[in-house]
């Protein structure tokens, strides 16, 4: 019985090698003509049609495409690595906003001294860093936007400016390895400009004039070295506001260099290296980065 079905399977005819064998006739199949035409323009590298399936591909892989390489439409569009990476992005965001917010707010109502002022900057500039110009905007305003409900608009607005900003500031020139003495002096001014709209903003909500406090206290400072040098003459109006000028810009100088010798110690330790120190800088801390 095996003997025969085996002899009635090898006299039945292939289909297979019937429609291998049968010439193709563009009038017994009307769909020849389209198959013809799709096998030609895939076999064609230069065809129009492939072109601009090709370069729309390569529009749509946002730079995955390596140079040299062309792809057929065929081929699985990329993974967008950005896309991955925007969750992380925007949780290390809010996570250093909040950081920052909450160093302000232990500062404002535990002050220990100058301590935790140097590190009111550095978590929106390591968010530059790490993610870019608008993810530090976004964490400087995050930050702001927190503040001012926790504590209010006013004390939101005076961390903003100028601390926000410094910390935009400060991540654009760390980011773009900008020497020390141009990030310092950029920061200094910003930093002296923050402490003159806080005189302003709180001289109009006080209803007093701040600043005459502050030119009878350098008036005193001056009277007393002048008193040391033995000079008889009592300083002028405006010898005495170019000293406090000078002071507000002396202090703010320091201070960013202070955060700048605490960001080379920290994020070089976070793997976002900020550029290096003047070499007197280095000989002085013994630091090798």
């Amino acid at each position: 019985m095996s003997d025969s079905y085996n002899d009635a399977q090898a006299s039945r005819p292939d289909p297979l090698e019937e429609r291998k064998n049968k010439p193709l006739n563009s009038e017994d199949d009307p769909w020849i003509d389209d198959l013809d035409s799709t096998d030609e323009a895939s076999r064609d590298t230069s065809s129009p049609a492939l072109t601009a399936q090709t370069d729309e591909f390569s529009r749509s892989s946002v730079g995955t495409v390596p140079p040299g390489r062309s792809y057929s439409p065929t081929t699985p569009k990329r993974e967008v690595p950005l896309r991955a990476k925007a969750p992380l992005a925007m949780v290390e965001t809010a996570f250093l906003a909040s950081t920052a917010s909450l160093i302000w707010l232990i500062n404002f109502y535990f002050p220990l001294g100058p301590v935790l002022r140097i590190f009111f900057p550095i978590p929106i500039a390591l968010v530059y860093l790490r993610w870019g110009n608008r993810a530090s905007w976004m964490s400087a305003l995050v930050s702001g936007l927190l503040l001012s409900v926790l504590m209010g608009p006013t004390r939101s607005i005076l961390f903003f400016i100028p601390y926000g900003l410094m910390g935009v500031q400060l991540g654009a020139m760390w980011s773009r390895r900008a020497n020390w003495l141009f990030s310092i002096f950029t920061g200094t001014l910003l930093g002296t400009f923050g402490f003159f709209f806080r005189f302003w903003l709180l001289s109009i909500l006080l209803g007093e004039d701040l600043w005459v406090y502050v030119t009878t206290q350098i008036t005193q400072l001056a009277e007393w070295g002048f008193l040391r040098l033995g000079l008889l003459d009592q300083p002028s109006l405006s010898l005495i506001q170019a000293l406090a000028i000078v002071m507000v810009f002396i202090n703010n100088l320091v201070y960013l260099f202070v955060v700048h010798l605490v960001a080379l110690l920290m994020l070089d330790r976070l793997g976002n290296p900020i550029p290096r120190p003047p070499n007197w800088v280095q000989v002085l801390l013994d630091y090798d980065g």
